[in-house]
C-alpha cells in the first residue's frame, strides 16, 4: 500500500526478532530503513536485503548514537521516524539477588538507549514533523516478579513517551509506545529452554502453563504482529494519536 512512501525510518535493535519483522515491513511500505544494531553482520545483511542501510550501535553509547543519525543524514537527507527497539530481557531473579552491575545494564540499555536515541534524532525529526515509537512492554503495565529491573526499565519507556509527547508535539512530532506481551522470536525461545530445563518440565508445558492457557487468544504474539500495529502508529492513519500506550498481547 506504500504507507509510508518516501519516509525515511531509523530502527534501533533492528537486525532480529521484532526490530527485523518492523525493518521487513517498514521497507515494504514504501519506506528507506537503517538498520542500526550492535550485531554489525546481521544489520549490514538485513539491511542488503531491503535496500536498506546497515549500522553496527550499541544504543548506550552516546556517541555512536550520534553518528548514526548522522549517517543517515548524509545518506538520505532527512529522518521522518524513530523506533526505539533495542533491548534487552533479563534472566529471572529475585530483587536481594540481583548484582548492580546487572541492574545498570538492563536500565542503560533499555532506556538510556531510548532516550540517547530520541535526543540525537529530534534536530532531524524538527525540520519535517515525524513520529517517534518506543517498545515498552506488558511489563511496563504490570509488574512482574523477578523481573524488577526490567519492569523497572519499561515503565520509565512509557513515562519518558508522555513527556516527550508533550515536548515534541508542537514540532509536529507524534510519541507513541507499544506494549508487547510474549512474542515469539528466536531469544524468546532460549529464554524458554533455560528455565524449562531449570524447572524440571518440556518447554511446551512451561510455555501453556505461563503464556497460552492465560491468554484469551490462547497463544504467543507474532512478530509480525507487533510490526503491524508499529506500522499503523507511525502512519497517517493514526495522525492524531500521541502519548499513548498499546498493549499486544493475545488477551493476557
Amino acid at each position: 500500500m506504500n504507507l509510508l512512501a518516501g519516509k525515511i525510518v531509523v530502527v534501533t535493535g533492528g537486525a532480529a526478532g521484532i526490530g527485523a519483522a518492523i525493518c521487513r515491513l517498514f521497507a515494504g511500505e514504501g519506506a528507506k530503513v537503517v538498520v542500526a544494531d550492535i550485531d554489525a553482520t546481521l544489520a549490514k545483511s538485513l539491511a542488503e536485503e531491503i535496500s536498506g542501510l546497515g549500522i553496527a550501535v550499541d544504543v548506550r553509547d552516546e556517541e555512536a548514537v550520534r553518528a548514526v543519525f548522522s549517517e543517515c543524514e548524509s545518506a538520505y537527507g532527512r529522518l521522518d521516524i524513530l523506533v526505539n527497539n533495542a533491548g534487552i530481557v533479563p534472566p529471572q531473579v529475585n530483587i536481594w539477588e540481583i548484582d548492580l552491575a546487572d541492574w545498570q545494564v538492563v536500565l542503560d540499555i533499555n532506556l538510556r538507549g531510548a532516550f540517547l536515541c530520541t535526543k540525537h534524532a529530534m534536530p532531524l525529526l524538527k525540520v519535517h514533523g515525524g513520529s517517534i515509537l518506543n517498545m515498552s512492554s506488558r511489563m511496563g503495565l504490570h509488574g512482574a516478579p523477578m523481573q524488577s529491573h526490567y519492569s523497572a526499565s519499561k515503565f520509565a519507556m512509557r513515562g519518558l513517551t508522555e513527556s516527550v509527547a508533550r515536548e515534541a508535539g508542537p514540532f509536529g512530532i507524534r510519541v507513541n509506545s507499544i506494549c508487547p506481551g510474549t512474542v515469539e522470536t528466536e531469544r524468546f525461545r532460549e529464554r524458554i529452554a533455560g528455565r524449562a530445563k531449570a524447572a524440571g518440565i518440556t518447554e511446551a508445558k512451561l510455555i501453556a502453563e505461563s503464556f497460552t492457557d492465560p491468554a484469551a487468544l490462547r497463544r504467543v504474539v507474532q512478530p509480525e504482529e507487533i510490526a503491524a500495529t508499529a506500522l499503523f502508529l507511525v502512519s497517517d492513519a493514526a495522525a492524531a494519536i500521541t502519548g499513548e500506550h498499546i498493549r499486544i498481547d493475545a488477551g493476557r
